[in-house]
């Protein structure tokens, strides 16, 4: 696929949190990763990596270790997205930055942290992370990001031999989507524009 309009990709992308039993190509999976290394990253730092899973026995590794309930029962929530046949977790690394503005053309020699107004280093791999969302609906495809229980981080860590500064920003399921379901009553809707934007002031 990939011949979508980029305004469609945008309004089409939402959160699929239950997929069908069709595998994804992984030359999809390929072109999410080509793509979220564009995004930007400040002083081009690219201080990012990407743990692909996408073998069942992976997959199912990934949901022993960051999730508690696994076993127990899981909920619907649960229970749908790991019919996922894909988990991507982008990890985001901070010394990357630090290193990179130490250097002479920066000259931040002292590393500090403080000298950062926001971690960038998760900014920036939250851009690369929206870009594979993005490249899955141009696929065809759904995808949600969602966030690794802070108590769970070192156990996926462990599980999968991550190195220490490397940090999960969160995880990304991957699949077909599987035929939705009603909406909910009183689903939540997006926010009108006059409502978040402020032209000139507040």
């Amino acid at each position: 696929m990939g011949a979508m309009e980029f305004h469609d990709v945008v309004r089409q992308r939402r959160m699929v949190r239950r997929y069908g039993d069709e595998d994804v190509d992984p030359a999809i999976v390929d072109r999410m990763l080509a793509h979220a290394v564009q995004a930007p990253s400040a002083g081009f730092s690219q201080g990012w990596a990407f743990l692909v899973l996408d073998r069942p026995h992976d997959v199912d590794r990934f949901w022993r270790s960051a999730n508690p309930a696994h076993g127990n029962r899981p909920d619907a929530w649960l229970t749908g997205m790991r019919t996922a046949p894909v988990v991507i977790v982008p990890l985001s690394c901070r010394a990357a930055y630090l290193d990179r503005y130490a250097e002479p053309d920066k000259g931040w020699t002292d590393r500090a942290q403080a000298r950062w107004s926001v971690p960038y280093w998760h900014i920036d791999t939250a851009m690369a992370a929206l870009l594979i969302l993005q490249t899955a609906v141009d696929e065809g495809l759904g995808a949600c990001f969602f966030g690794i229980p802070p108590e769970r981080t070192d156990a996926v860590r462990a599980e999968f031999g991550v190195p220490e500064d490397h940090m999960p920003i969160g995880a990304i399921t991957v699949g077909h989507p599987a035929p939705p379901r009603a909406p909910r009553s009183g689903a939540r809707t997006r926010k009108p524009l006059a409502q978040v934007v402020h032209r000139g002031d507040w």
